[in-house]
Parts: structure tokens; C-alpha cells; sequence
């Protein structure tokens, strides 16, 4: 079961941070982040991401959400392009961090905003539709 566990939580994790992210971290971890990597596959990727009662557009708006609530700057870019590819809009992108602002507050949507232009550069712009705001 833990096998299954592992490559289930790993086939997740590689489709939305991508192959070469993840390969990086596990080959990276050592003799000591190796069982850290391990619990991290088995946990967040098998048992939370591969529930079927959140789809994986919502639970990547959870994780933008929470990432910038906490200020986890290195966490919220890591997922932001993942998101974009699990079916967050820009303008969803947009009112989540608004949303934020106000139950987060200010400093925490503005620093997301800024780590938005970060990643995605004028992609944000051009990837925004016309008129929405």
C-alpha cells in the first residue's frame, strides 16, 4: 500500500509542479530530506491531491490562497503556473488575491500581486480578457 501510496502521490506531483521540478527535489534531498521527501509524496500528493472531492483548479486557488494568507513567497510561485494549468483564469487569479486582501489583509495580497509580475511578467496582461476588470 505505501509502494502505491508513493506512485500515485508521485504521478501527482510530477503532473502539476512538473517532472523536472520534482526530479530536482528528490535527487537533491540526500540521506537526510530523503524520508522528508518521501512523507511529502505519500501525504500531500497521494492522500490530499488525489482526493477526488476537491478538483485540482480548486485545491491549486486553496493552496495560492493559503501561500499568500502565511506570506510563502517560494511556495506561491511554485504554484501559480500549476495553477494556471489546473484552470485558474486570470481574472479567478485577480479576485482570489482581492478576496485575500480583505480577510488577509493588504501587505499579503500586494505582496502576491508583485510575485504574480515575478513569474508570469506581461503573460499576466495578456492572458487577462478584455474589459474584465
Amino acid at each position: 500500500m505505501d509502494d502505491e501510496r508513493y506512485e500515485t502521490g508521485l504521478a501527482n506531483r510530477k503532473a502539476v509542479l512538473g517532472e523536472a521540478h520534482v526530479e530536482r527535489s528528490l535527487a537533491g534531498a540526500g540521506a537526510f530530506a530523503g524520508p522528508w521527501q518521501d512523507f511529502v509524496t505519500r501525504t500531500a500528493w497521494h492522500d490530499v491531491w488525489n482526493d477526488e472531492a476537491l478538483p485540482w483548479k480548486t485545491r491549486s486557488m486553496i493552496v495560492l490562497t493559503i501561500t499568500t494568507t502565511l506570506h510563502r513567497e517560494e511556495e506561491f510561485k511554485l504554484h501559480l503556473r500549476p495553477a494556471l494549468k489546473n484552470g485558474v483564469t486570470i481574472p479567478e487569479l485577480r479576485a482570489l488575491l482581492i478576496q485575500c486582501a480583505v480577510y488577509a489583509g493588504v501587505p499579503a495580497a500586494n505582496a502576491a500581486f508583485r510575485w504574480v509580475r515575478e513569474v508570469l511578467g506581461d503573460e499576466a496582461d495578456a492572458l487577462a480578457a478584455p474589459g474584465d476588470g
